[in-house]
């Protein structure tokens, strides 16, 4: 526990103020100040409160935090780190605030865009109306390695393809909101959401208690709630179980995580098997059914009798068991097809085609190299462009074009003209930034945001989300894997009513 003077301490006499001097970056949205140095308004309390503290206090308290998530196992894996995989997820105390006027924004466009989402998997795999209608090119879908035709005509109960989604935004330079990506497969990362937080209210009681910020501990019950709504049986017969690949995977703190907070079973595929169409779990009370897979493997994995034949991380007979409707998983598997980055151009159309609205939040103007023409504008201005592999994830298969090399554009120059198809291409976004410890001092760092939305028979959105940052000068990549950190979101509270 965190002592409780601590609550008492402010700055000391002399000491040096937290956030005076700060700096923003130019032609940069900053998330607590203006361009002046000025914080914005209703963050001007809460950059007053830090500043009392006085940066030696804070430090003690950023040490106090760091060693807390380390005692709770907060860990990720790198597995090419040769200096040992576990490592504790970078945390800086530093939080982002978003107004309440602003995420009441947010959320309705997210729930907009899982909607449409949703949607578009759905018409996928019975008529493909979008495809016979030409909204979106057939050859685009068709091409991705995330469409499973195998699976057409299998859907998942309520039609909800997508139970849970990590919805990637942006800030541009004016503040606005962007999707940079959609994560619909195995997102991941709210674990960390909900560590940052009881770490964030133990090291800043007081800070905290005045903020008015939106709570987010209530996800592990919505998220069971939307699990058990999807169930083949009544919630009171039901079981859900967290299918893991195994303590090796990179994200199995917060499956474990998830499963404790639920109150479910961990398991991995040797705990499971299938008869008669029927998953059961194995206990030391004999076989148990279970209806409702939360699934944090790989759909290549899942069932060795569809997909991969080697695969030992999955269960034989799965896929059988969830097209009988005798079991849901979660998230559906075919969902990649739709968080492909190939397809991510073509979102808001769904949303238009599906809902017949204009989409509540914009996205990021996107090059499809399988185009000849856009490919010929791609590499006219590599330099000036990201790159990413439609199938790549973590920030790994792209190109920066303005922090590469000549030998690095001509590289991918070669990969470009060789397989066009397997690229997209978007101009560089200046991301916002917030202020971050780094080196004993505050210093305007790169941030996105994860949020997650939760579906079932309705959708809910967790009051904030993931908010990775760069903690490299000058980086844009913001990955735990590439040596990112994260910071607590903070949502406000609206005005009494």
């Amino acid at each position: 526990m965190m002592p409780a003077e601590l609550e008492q301490t402010v700055g000391l006499a002399g000491d040096t103020t937290l956030l005076d001097g700060y700096a923003p970056l130019p032609r940069t949205y900053d998330e607590l100040f203006r361009w002046d140095g000025s914080p914005r308004e209703e963050v001007a309390e809460l950059v007053a409160e830090l500043n009392e503290l006085g940066r030696a206090e804070f430090m003690t308290r950023q040490k106090l935090a760091e060693d807390a998530l380390f005692r709770g196992g907060v860990t990720f894996s790198v597995y090419s780190d040769a200096r040992g995989q576990e490592k504790i997820f970078p945390f800086d105390l530093i939080p982002r605030v978003i107004p309440a006027a602003e995420w009441a924004t947010v959320e309705r466009g997210l729930i907009q865009r899982v909607t449409a989402l949703n949607m578009f998997l759905s018409d996928l795999y019975q008529e493909q109306r979008i495809l016979a209608e030409g909204r979106i090119p057939k050859e685009v879908v068709f091409g991705t390695a995330g469409y499973l035709e195998k699976l057409r005509g299998i859907l998942p109960r309520e039609g909800v393809f997508v139970n849970i989604a990590g919805i990637d935004l942006i800030r541009g330079a004016q503040g606005g909101f962007l999707v940079l990506e959609d994560n619909l497969r195995t997102p991941s990362g709210v674990s960390y959401v909900l560590e940052n937080r009881v770490v964030m209210k133990r090291v800043f009681p007081r800070v905290f208690r005045r903020s008015r910020v939106r709570p987010v501990e209530a996800y592990p019950a919505r998220l069971g709630d939307a699990l058990m709504s999807v169930s083949p049986r009544p919630p009171e017969e039901s079981r859900i179980v967290v299918l893991t690949p195994g303590p090796y995977n990179s994200a199995y703190f917060e499956h474990s995580f998830l499963a404790r907070q639920m109150g479910c079973d961990l398991v991995e595929g040797s705990d499971l098997f299938v008869h008669d169409k029927h998953v059961y779990v194995k206990t030391t009370s004999g076989p148990e059914r279970v209806d409702v897979i939360y699934r944090r493997i790989d759909d290549d994995f899942l069932d060795p009798a569809v997909f991969r034949d080697d695969s030992a991380l999955g269960v034989r007979g799965l896929v059988e068991a969830y097209a009988a409707g005798n079991v849901s998983l979660a998230n559906a598997p075919g969902n990649g097809v739709a968080d492909n980055k190939a397809v991510y151009p073509f979102v808001p159309e769904m949303v238009r085609f599906y809902l017949g609205e204009e989409p509540i939040l914009g996205q990021v103007e996107t090059y499809i190299c399988a185009r000849p023409s856009e490919c010929d504008h791609v590499l006219s201005k590599l330099s000036e462009m990201v790159v990413k592999a439609v199938d790549g994830s973590g920030g790994y298969g792209m190109l920066f074009g303005p922090r590469a090399t000549r030998a690095e554009l001509d590289e991918f120059a070669e990969k470009l003209r060789a397989d066009p198809e397997g690229y997209i291409a978007q101009p560089v976004i200046e991301l916002s930034t917030c202020p971050t410890w780094v080196d004993g001092e505050a210093a305007p760092r790169r941030v996105d945001l994860r949020p997650f939305v939760l579906t079932g028979k309705t959708s809910w959105v967790l009051p904030g989300g993931l908010t990775r940052v760069a903690l490299r000068a000058g980086s844009y990549v913001v990955n735990s894997s590439q040596g990112g950190g994260s910071k607590d979101t903070w949502v406000l509270e609206g005005p009494p009513t």
